[in-house]
């Protein structure tokens, strides 16, 4: 900061001194200044062009992909910055061709063609042919994202207003997972990002996700992991991921829920197998459902009635 701060005053300096003078100069400068800047800016981006699992200062890129849809959707959305460069690097060297060839000092005479079959059948076909070439990586990713291979674990996601619920209907237990405050934040936690109770899945195992919501729609999205699927109450959604690296990976919520919606963060920690069975004991202790509290609860609003 204190390097912009003394180029902005340089370059107002000169620019002041260019305006005493007269002409150009602080046009010049002013450009200079911001050239200068934003250069300081790119340097200090640095290597934070993306980040793996969560957010980058200065980031210019998709998160570092930590499942197999994830690299999946990065190869194609580069795949098609490819495709849409060519084509623009070809649509401006006809401009240019146009504007140098075709002016009204170059070509005086211009031309009365109004018809060229070679011309409009690769017009027609090119196009066609880049929308095929688009399509079927398309179509193939589609079927990976929805598709879901035989499950490892099951997992299933509420959204409420404003925070999440993860049950693991396999083992009998649910907890809550809310937003930690800012006051509250510990050395290492992320400001919006860090809650109380992370949902916990190890690694190399394809998890099945069950997506629904409690009150008004939500959506359960994880950058890194690929994944995002709407809550919707009522309905029941699924997706999956396999996480392919040990971590902490944040998301949020992707659907504007109402006027907490930037506080209900998804934390999912990736352990190993043995890390996560000791998690898993502790967690149907910790967070056991008691399934006869409700029957019972049941029993004695009715005693009443029979009476």
């Amino acid at each position: 900061m204190y390097l912009i701060r003394l180029f902005c005053l340089r370059g107002a300096s000169a620019a002041r001194t260019g305006h005493d003078r007269g002409g150009s100069m602080p046009v010049l400068s002013r450009l200079r200044a911001t050239a200068l800047i934003f250069g300081i800016l790119l340097a200090s981006a640095g290597a934070a062009w993306a980040g793996m699992g969560q957010p980058t200062p200065w980031q210019m890129d998709f998160q570092d992909a930590a499942s197999p849809v994830m690299q999946d959707v990065a190869d194609f959305h580069f795949f098609l910055l490819w495709v849409i460069a060519a084509i623009s690097a070809f649509v401006l060297v006809l401009l240019l061709i146009c504007i140098v060839r075709f002016n009204s000092r170059a070509n005086p005479t211009p031309s009365r063609t109004t018809h060229n079959t070679p011309i409009e059948i690769l017009w027609t076909i090119v196009p066609v042919i880049i929308l095929a070439a688009i399509a079927v990586p398309s179509f193939r990713l589609l079927f990976v994202q929805l598709e879901i291979p035989k499950p490892d674990l099951t997992v299933k996601v509420t959204g409420k207003q404003w925070f999440w619920s993860y049950s693991y209907p396999d083992s009998n237990f649910e907890f809550d997972s809310l937003m930690v405050p800012e006051k509250d934040l510990k050395p290492g936690q992320l400001r919006l990002l860090a809650v109380d109770n992370e949902m916990v899945v190890p690694v190399n195992k394809v998890v099945h996700v069950l997506v629904t919501g409690a009150d008004v729609i939500h959506s359960f999205a994880v950058t890194s992991f690929g994944i995002r699927m709407d809550a919707v109450p009522g309905r029941v959604n699924e997706t999956w991921f396999k996480a392919t690296t040990e971590g902490v990976f944040y998301g949020q919520c992707s659907e504007l829920c109402g006027k907490d919606h930037s506080f209900m963060p998804i934390a999912v920690r990736v352990v190993n197998e043995s890390e996560f069975n000791k998690w898993l004991s502790g967690a149907k202790q910790k967070y056991a459902i008691d399934t006869s509290a409700a029957p019972r609860a049941l029993a004695a609003t009715a005693a009443p009635a029979i009476q």
